[in-house]
């Protein structure tokens, strides 16, 4: 089990900060792979491919025909054949995916002591009998499916709602720090971990995977008293329902908040309401691998939480994703290695070995080739883009001032660690009192930190913020929070606290003057960056402009000033007639009766329209390849809008000819 949760989180360190992870495919990986492993003793190494086993996709849609079959028209099958072909197909990659786990086994005679082992070896002590290899592939493709979507789909859960609650991330995280600390997690952390065990408990209250069960009346009765049952009537339990009760769970029932399913509240409850958490199923039916989910999803968010921090996808909303279970869909976050980790140091740190002095760190890895200028961190808080399009700004402005920018990211992304040995410049904002979706884990952290332990002495930093005055209780309530903290815990500010009011709609122009009026200059005495030695440094951008569409159409022209026009007629017709005065290039010759030949472009309303017949997007790209002669632009990707505009003749009737 630890053997391939290692393997995640080593994929994901090496994945890089800046990474999007697929959530629900990695930890569908992994669930599949530890059940296979620990109770088969076979490896379906799913991380060393880009897609998912085979058995996955199968399983998907098996398991999607299975609920469409039983809404189907009562038609002969010949309507549905390639249904029914796919189903069939779809059940030899579950049989052949079982029958190579069983294979495996048998080729090498192992002795392990495991599932697989026990249907092998067993008898029934009543009959006699063993089980035969169809019965023992039956039950394979059964553990594997139950098994792995479930685990998966909690994990998943579980991650979404402890990034979208920074102070619940806090927390468990902050408990995973005082357990286990830095070293090898082992079976005994996993009972001394009580925060998390109530954060699973919560997020199977809230997103159970398996959303109801069904239950079977074995005799006529009343239930609640006024609903009468008649014997073998099936009822539907939804949890989705009764796991938002608020009789039971109190007014915040739809709240996630983890306290309440502390060991002994969650007793309490569990005692005068038994049947009122039921994420597992009911009775005899009820999930037969509980024990091992448990421990498997305790194991994996303690070490993941151990070593890194992660970062939800800002724009991500919760969407569900239905197969057996229902898991989050299209979830993307990224993985930051916390404590100054490499992957190397990672790998040896969860085999328990000591990390070498020498390695490299991740937070060095941002440094360019280019070594010229004082090393420059920028953080920004952002939701609407405005604050991080400010920062930038000012990472495309360092340079000017002799600063190198080596990290430019949200804030969240420096959860837990600020840089000693260089400024950092944070650009942030007030959401109605709250941080942005990307500084929340930020906030919760600096918030947590004592003012009598100076934990962030070493850190220089600057602070920009912005804010609507509509919000009058909550105006620049984060940068100023932000800015007061750092400063307590023992932060030295670098330059004077920034803020500017969106409402007045000069953002752009307060941030610029703070930062030539105050950031920069504060920060060129505090670093010592003497005039002479701003320079431009390595990495700007430079300009060359051209004009193809002369060469590339074979047009024989050049280029004319137009210094003077003005209206002949009355702007009210159709066509408008002008006087233009035209300065030709000084080698070009005219006189009066010659002809001036224009080059034009399409008009605004041809080229919507041609757009809309070639149902083309506005800002649709196009590559026309070939090597014969051409008055087209070729072998290079350009907006449709400037070829439909600059390169073809749309007020001539198409031609029928293929060119």
């Amino acid at each position: 089990m630890h053997d391939v949760a290692a393997q995640l989180a080593l994929k994901w360190a090496r994945y890089g900060p800046d990474s999007p992870i697929s959530v629900t495919d990695d930890f569908t990986r992994l669930a599949l792979d530890t059940l296979a492993l620990c109770s088969m003793g076979y490896r379906f190494n799913s991380y060393y491919s880009p897609t998912l086993h085979p058995f996955i996709q199968a399983m998907g849609d098996f398991l999607t025909e299975s609920g469409q079959r039983s809404r189907r028209l009562p038609l002969p099958s010949i309507f549905f054949r390639a249904e029914d072909q796919k189903f069939e197909a779809d059940i030899e990659v579950l049989r052949k995916t079982a029958q190579g786990v069983l294979d495996s086994r048998k080729a090498g005679e192992s002795d392990r002591n495991d599932l697989l082992a026990a249907m092998l070896r067993g008898v029934d002590s009543k009959t006699g009998k063993k089980m035969t290899d169809e019965s023992i592939m039956d039950n394979l493709i059964t553990f594997l499916i139950a098994g792995h979507e479930t685990t998966s789909g909690l994990l998943s859960f579980t991650f979404y709602q402890l990034l979208k609650h920074p102070e619940t991330y806090r927390k468990a995280q902050q408990e995973v720090d005082d357990v286990v600390g830095r070293g090898v997690i082992t079976v005994e952390h996993l009972s001394k971990l009580p925060y998390i065990n109530a954060v699973l408990r919560e997020t199977l209250r809230l997103n159970a995977p398996i959303p109801l069960f069904t239950v079977e009346a074995i005799e006529d009765t009343l239930l609640a008293g006024k609903y009468p049952i008649k014997a073998g009537e099936v009822i539907v339990e939804l949890l989705a329902k009764s796991h938002l009760d608020p009789e039971v769970f109190g007014d915040d029932a739809n709240e996630f908040n983890p306290e309440r399913m502390l060991d002994q509240p969650f007793e309490k409850l569990m005692k005068k309401f038994p049947n009122a958490w039921k994420p597992f199923g009911n009775g005899m039916r009820a999930c037969i691998g509980r024990p091992f989910a448990w421990q498997e999803s305790l194991l994996v968010m303690a070490m993941l939480l151990q070593n890194f921090n992660f970062i939800l996808e800002p724009s991500y909303s919760l969407g569900i994703k239905q197969t057996l279970t229902i898991k989050p869909k299209d979830m993307y976050m990224r993985a930051v290695l916390r404590h100054g980790l490499s992957p190397t140091t990672l790998e040896r740190q969860l085999s328990g070995q000591a990390a070498s002095k020498t390695d490299s760190t991740d937070s060095k890895a941002h440094d360019s080739n280019d070594k010229e200028g004082v090393p420059l961190t920028i953080l920004y808080g952002s939701s609407s883009g405005t604050c991080q399009t400010l920062a930038q700004r000012a990472a495309g402005d360092a340079r000017d001032h002799g600063f190198r920018v080596v990290n430019i990211d949200c804030l969240d992304r420096a959860n837990g660690a600020l840089p000693t040995d260089h400024p950092v410049v944070i650009v942030t904002t007030s959401y109605e009192g709250q941080p942005p979706d990307n500084a929340g884990h930020f906030q919760a952290w600096i918030e947590s930190l004592k003012k009598e332990e100076q934990p962030l002495k070493g850190v220089s930093y600057a602070v920009f913020g912005c804010g609507h005055k509509d919000w009058t209780q909550t105006f620049h309530r984060i940068p100023r929070r932000v800015d007061e903290i750092l400063e307590n815990v023992g932060a030295r500010r670098v330059a004077q606290l920034g803020l500017s009011d969106v409402s007045q709609g000069s953002v752009f122009t307060d941030f610029e003057a703070w930062e030539e009026s105050i950031l920069w200059p504060a920060l060129t005495s505090s670093y010592k960056v003497e005039k002479d030695e701003k320079r431009q440094l390595k990495g700007g951008l430079s300009v060359k402009l051209s004009t193809p569409r002369v060469s590339t159409l074979q047009q024989d022209v050049v280029e004319a000033v137009v210094v003077d026009a003005c209206a002949l007629t009355s702007t009210a017709g159709d066509r408008l007639k002008k006087h233009l005065e035209i300065r030709l290039p000084a080698d070009t010759t005219y006189t009066t009766g010659d002809y001036l030949a224009v080059l034009p472009i399409n008009p605004k309303e041809s080229i919507e329209r041609a757009m809309r017949c070639f149902h083309l997007p506005w800002d649709a790209y196009i590559e026309i390849n070939g090597d014969g002669s051409t008055t087209l632009p070729i072998n290079k990707s350009l907006p449709a809008v400037d070829i439909l505009s600059s390169y073809v003749e749309l007020s001539q009737p198409a031609t029928k000819k293929v060119r």
